[in-house]
């Protein structure tokens, strides 16, 4: 009941606007971003140990079980019972400052399109703020144009479950 109850919050607290910074034929870059008074590590080990708690169900393949192994090589991962999926690979780790994975998420991977998935940590005056940026590139005969916006209110949810997430298991 509390996951529900931090989904639905999430997504009518969306604080910052999805953002496509560009999108065409060949690709796109979408930009979102959050600020909390939570110091990187606690928000740091909240994306990486608690990924299952936080991330929506309704943006996975079985509703399984979310893992991210912050190592090079490591698998964002979901899993139940034989069915396993691995949504990215983590290719970069620089605890509490840079978590960076590679592949598509949801739908992209079907269609060979790749990215670079980055979770950017930066101290501010109030607290930390996170930035989600992905460079995502491939072909597909419609474009990009019109799903890059998708794509990026999606992120836009993810980002901002994670803070509803931390900062209700703050209080």
């Amino acid at each position: 009941m509390i996951k529900v109850i931090l989904l639905a919050s999430s997504l009518l607290l969306t604080t910052v606007q999805a953002k496509v910074l560009h999108a065409d034929d060949a690709g796109f870059i979408i930009e979102n971003e959050i600020i909390t008074a939570l110091p990187a590590k606690k928000v740091w080990h909240a994306l990486v140990n608690d990924v299952d708690e936080w991330w929506p169900k309704d943006h996975s393949w079985w509703r399984g079980t979310f893992t991210i192994a912050p190592s090079a090589g490591g698998c964002f991962c979901e899993k139940k019972g034989k069915q396993q999926a691995q949504h990215m690979q983590v290719t970069f780790v620089d605890p509490a400052k840079i978590l960076r994975m590679t592949g598509g998420l949801g739908p992209l991977q079907g269609m060979g399109v790749y990215g670079a998935l980055n979770w950017q940590f930066e101290k501010v005056e109030e607290g930390t703020k996170v930035t989600l940026t992905y460079h995502a590139q491939g072909y597909r005969p419609e474009g990009f144009t019109e799903f890059a916006p998708v794509v990026a209110k999606v992120q836009n949810q993810q980002l901002n479950a994670l803070k509803t997430f931390i900062e209700a298991k703050r209080k």
